[in-house]
């Protein structure tokens, strides 16, 4: 029997139209499942019906990811594809298994032969270095820095050693109540002409995208990022 297919679906950054940021082809194959892996069900309900799928809310199976899976979590939630059943990767936000433990989910589902389809939607952290001017060679994502200091400027310190050595543009996040604190550092830690980019809220009406050298930054006001879900890119010349 072939198997079914896992489709990695790629949800809202914000309160964005699903119809302005993914495509027609990735919404009707999004309508049209029936079985769905999620990070959190409440939320998955909401934006299942904001995508307006096919079938009712109630009929969808719609399963969580735990967040430290055991193998036997991941055969279960992939036990329904082992028999013919399609399913859609559901993350909080923007695309599935990049920055997400739904990537446990699918390589597993490599190891079992399921074929695995990536729909095309958006990534917060793509976007972000699309718009940002920085090098789109050769970047790494760096996920959270530490909380405290010294330990955090230490990091911000290596990131920007390695950065102007390889060239290579540093991206990392933040919980959005600590976005203003972690600026506060990176200017402190940083040399005057290394560029830093704030993005934040992309995808939204309250977008908002700069890139500045640390000594422009530092010589005006901060920017609008405290509890706002921003991403940071780093890249010294």
């Amino acid at each position: 029997m072939p198997t079914g297919t896992l489709y990695l679906i790629p949800v809202s950054l914000g309160e964005s139209r699903p119809d302005a940021i993914l495509p027609a082809e990735a919404l009707r194959i999004a309508r049209g499942l029936c079985y769905f892996i999620v990070e959190n069900a409440k939320s998955a309900r909401v934006e299942l019906k904001r995508i307006d799928v096919a079938h009712p809310i109630q009929d969808i199976d719609i399963r969580e990811l735990p967040r430290e899976p055991k193998q036997a979590d991941l055969d279960a939630l992939l036990a329904p594809l082992a028999k013919g059943e399609s399913a859609g990767l559901m993350s909080e936000a923007g695309a599935p298994a990049v920055a997400d433990p739904g990537a446990v989910l699918v390589r597993t589902a490599h190891t079992k032969g399921i074929r695995v389809a990536p729909l095309v939607g958006p990534s917060s952290l793509l976007l972000a270095l699309m718009a940002s001017g920085l090098n789109g060679q050769s970047f790494a994502f760096h996920g959270y820095l530490p909380l405290r200091e010294p330990e955090r400027s230490k990091r911000i310190a290596e990131l920007e050693r390695e950065s102007r050595r390889k060239g290579r543009t540093q991206i990392f996040i933040e919980t959005p109540y600590r976005n203003a604190a972690l600026f506060a550092a990176l200017l402190e830690a940083c040399r005057p002409d290394t560029l830093l980019c704030t993005a934040s809220e992309l995808t939204t009406e309250k977008e908002s995208i700069t890139t500045k050298r640390i000594d422009a930054w530092r010589a005006g006001l901060p920017p609008s990022i405290q509890k706002r879900p921003t991403v940071f890119l780093l890249l010294a010349d």
